[in-house]
């Protein structure tokens, strides 16, 4: 899930008062996050990947930044307070704020093996910056066996950056859902969305309803799916 949209409905909903700030629209995606898994648990889905934050938003003027970073922070501990769902932060993490970065790991150590939903959670992510550091920790864990450039070039596999992946040991998605209207993937799950199947809906995050989430279900059920073929 791409949850996309979230200033643009701030604008697009002003309150009495007139308030239209980013913020706003965050929480109001934040407070969207647990009904969307109520709705993956009914329909039995069993890993659920939310990209909360890119490696781009990253770069935002900390008067945009420091409140979204505690808007997620709050939504993971309130995902893990629930305790019914193993919670999984992936991405950049050492680019994250201390504070949020304890956050994170509390989370994902209570949450461990907890039956029912698999959520990640990602956060200071980018599709590029995964694949980089996949390549990464093959190469530094051959080199410790002794190998050359030419004999870890000569071996690498798909199996060997699928194995050094934040989502490793997990299934690749088999639909990618955007919300807003934006027909893009903008970096996410580069490598383990090459066979997905996408659907993208026009509704703001905050806006997306059960019925939209069906709807993305439907369409992907009458899709034959290639696998690349």
């Amino acid at each position: 899930m791409i949850l996309d949209g979230n200033r643009r409905w701030a604008k697009a909903n002003p309150t009495a008062d007139g308030d239209i700030s980013t913020s706003r629209g965050h929480r109001a995606g934040a407070g969207k996050i647990v009904a969307l898994l109520d709705w993956c648990e009914e329909v039995n889905v069993k890993v659920v990947t939310l990209w909360l934050l890119s490696n781009d938003n990253l770069k935002r003027p900390a008067s945009e930044l420091n409140p979204l970073l505690e808007i997620i922070g709050d939504t993971v501990e309130e995902l893990g307070h629930r305790g019914r769902w193993e919670v999984r932060p992936m991405g950049s993490l050492e680019l994250l704020p201390e504070d949020l970065r304890n956050k994170l790991t509390s989370v994902a150590e209570k949450s461990r093996g907890i039956e029912g939903v698999i959520v990640n959670v990602a956060i200071g992510y980018g599709g590029r910056k995964e694949i980089v550091d996949a390549v990464k920790n093959v190469i530094t864990e051959s080199a410790k066996s002794g190998k050359s450039a030419e004999e870890i070039a000569e071996a690498l596999s798909v199996e060997d950056i699928s194995k050094n992946l934040y989502t490793a040991g997990q299934p690749d998605p088999e639909l990618v859902i955007r919300t807003s209207g934006e027909q893009r993937l903008g970096g996410f799950l580069l490598w383990q969305s090459a066979h997905s199947e996408f659907y993208f809906c026009e509704a703001y995050w905050p806006d997306f309803r059960k019925v939209d989430f069906l709807r993305a279900l439907r369409a992907y059920s009458v899709r034959e799916r290639r696998f690349g073929s």
